[in-house]
């Protein structure tokens, strides 16, 4: 079964400079793949989903079938929560782009779009609390306030900076198409 939300299309793995190397244009895509710490944590969840299953058909085969529901529920919310975790960065199509979070979204039409721009900052690490120096993708748009749509330090590009400079200039090059024109 293919999980379109997993893999980029093979166009970001030619050499070539193709800024836009979609054939349909309309279709919200991730302008990049998925980073190792976001597909690692994602695959340690679904394999305490795994072990969490498990348990709840023991507890099931021993007769407690209260029980064995809330477990089988705790694994449902395991592997929801993992498969949202995939889902989480930056998306963008014809229509605009959309900045997906864990718990919210966010999406701009271009037209809405003043800015994208790549700006030195305090950015978080991991999406924890702690900060450090690093780049990020801003977004400005109006009636709104600025949105980091990436970082270099979040789970798809730590120590991954030649992924992150890739997919900064592929929104860019999405916005200069449809939007407001990229700026440094």
């Amino acid at each position: 079964m293919p999980l379109p939300f997993l893999t980029a299309d093979r166009a970001f793995d030619a050499t070539d400079d193709v800024a836009l190397p979609f054939d349909d244009h309309d279709q919200w895509r991730r302008p990049y793949r998925p980073g190792p710490w976001r597909v690692g944590a994602a695959a340690l969840a679904l394999l305490l989903a795994s072990f969490v299953l498990f348990a709840a058909v023991i507890i099931a085969a021993a007769g407690a079938m209260s029980g064995s529901i809330a477990t089988f529920g705790l694994a449902t919310l395991i592997i929801a929560a993992s498969l949202r975790m995939l889902r989480v960065g930056a998306w963008v199509s014809r229509h605009g782009v959309r900045r997906v979070g864990f718990f919210s979204t966010t999406t701009v039409a271009w037209q809405q779009v003043t800015a994208v721009r790549t700006a030195q900052q305090p950015v978080r690490w991991l999406g924890l609390p702690r900060t450090v120096q690093g780049q990020a993708l801003l977004l400005d748009w109006r009636g709104g306030e600025q949105v980091a749509l990436l970082t270099d330090h979040n789970a798809d590009f730590l120590s991954r900076i030649e992924a992150f400079d890739r997919a900064a200039d592929t929104v860019e090059a999405w916005s200069a198409e449809y939007g407001a024109p990229a700026t440094r």
